[in-house]
């Protein structure tokens, strides 16, 4: 399993702020949509191997944590929701409605809703001994680094990471780069997947 974290600063965290016809007006979510169909869709296919945590900062009730790994196997609409490039949008926009304080709320089948901040499952994660690397330009080349079991990319959105938590990040994980040049968030997860797709047809 790998996993990513996307955090944006902007993103909505309340169903009322989401316009399905417009994600850009939208807090920018229109990249965080592209996130999801980066980290899952493959050509005619889901990834099964992955999972998406996406961190919202934006307004009106931040922060919230949404979590991703869809349900691949069973009946649409009773073990599984039908999921596609088109209506991503709408499965955000419904899972921020039917957030409920205190709770982290399985609002489809692989897909969890709380109120949670970046730094707090960030620092969750660690706790539990993953092993979590984060998408930087100075860090390490990809390609030299011994990615370990069950790794977690971490990587902002168009406006990248706050510097504060930036810096205690550099400090606790691992930082890697893709290469000398930057990249779009969504382009960053598919040279990651492309990555360790690669490492794995070669074990």
């Amino acid at each position: 399993m790998r996993e990513f974290i996307y955090y944006s600063r902007t993103a909505p965290t309340a169903g009322n702020f989401v316009n399905e016809a417009d994600p850009y007006s939208s807090g920018r979510l229109d990249i965080p949509l592209h996130a999801v169909i980066a980290v899952f869709f493959l050509s005619h296919k889901i990834r099964e191997d992955a999972r998406l945590h996406l961190c919202f900062a934006g307004a009106p009730d931040p922060p919230k944590h949404l979590e991703l790994h869809p349900v691949t196997e069973g009946k649409t609409g009773v073990d599984k929701i039908y999921l596609n490039k088109k209506n991503v949008a709408g499965i955000i926009k419904k899972m921020l409605y039917k957030h409920r304080e205190g709770e982290k709320r399985e609002v489809f089948p692989g897909f969890w809703i709380e109120k949670k901040g970046f730094l707090e499952l960030v620092n969750n994660l660690l706790k539990q001994k993953r092993n979590l690397y984060i998408l930087d330009p100075d860090g390490e080349d990809i390609r030299k680094v011994d990615i370990k079991e069950d790794p977690i990319f971490i990587l902002g959105d168009h406006r990248g990471l706050p510097l504060k938590e930036l810096k205690r990040l550099k400090k606790t994980c691992t930082p890697v780069s893709i290469g000398p040049k930057t990249y779009f968030a969504t382009h960053t997860i598919a040279i990651v997947h492309n990555e360790l797709d690669r490492r794995e047809a070669n074990m």
